[in-house]
């Protein structure tokens, strides 16, 4: 099943991930595209974008891109036929975390949450933002315990969370009793 990233903060904390490429489509190098970025321009003609290979970072230009039943068909210059852009399946695309435009007042993108340290009023430390779920309930933040088992869950509501200061890495929470074992993973 084709799915977007769930977190769009990049193995390297300089770079972001702002889509995955599927699979290759047709014979002239295009590849389906799912994006994790709502920057309109961040898939046209003469963008760069970057993919991880063995030797490190590769700079992709964007020749083209339309839209394709939810999700974007994207050609690269450097990319001419089918065997190369099926090379590119599963791969992440990322750019630069200083080409992201800033968040808006109290919005944050997922690269900046993740990584964040999670301290509850009442329980104390909590551990670490490894990764934004989005489901159908709304948004989670999957917190790795520094004490190990599995991680925590917590929902992405203003009430629940008072203070987020992506600067300090620090995301302060107010959680209610019971919710961190109703919200641990058994697995």
């Amino acid at each position: 099943m084709e799915q977007a990233p769930r977190s769009t903060r990049s193995d390297d904390t300089e770079m972001v991930v702002v889509g995955s490429v599927v699979r290759a489509h047709g014979l002239r190098g295009e590849v389906l595209v799912v994006a994790d970025s709502e920057n309109p321009a961040r898939f046209v003609s003469g963008s760069e974008l970057f993919v991880r290979d063995g030797a490190g970072l590769r700079r992709l230009e964007v020749a083209s891109s339309r839209s394709h039943r939810g999700r974007e068909l994207v050609a690269f210059v450097e990319v001419t036929d089918r065997n190369a852009a099926e090379a590119l399946r599963g791969a992440l695309l990322e750019v630069p975390e200083e080409t992201v435009p800033a968040a808006e007042e109290g919005t944050f993108y997922y690269f900046q949450l993740v990584g964040c340290r999670v301290v509850d009023d009442g329980v104390g430390e909590l551990g670490e933002v490894t990764e934004v779920v989005e489901d159908g309930g709304g948004v989670l933040l999957s917190v790795a315990r520094p004490a190990g088992g599995g991680p925590v869950l917590i929902p992405f509501v203003g009430e629940l969370l008072p203070e987020i200061n992506v600067e300090e890495r620090l995301i302060r929470t107010d959680l209610p009793a019971g919710l961190l074992e109703a919200c641990g993973s058994t697995s």
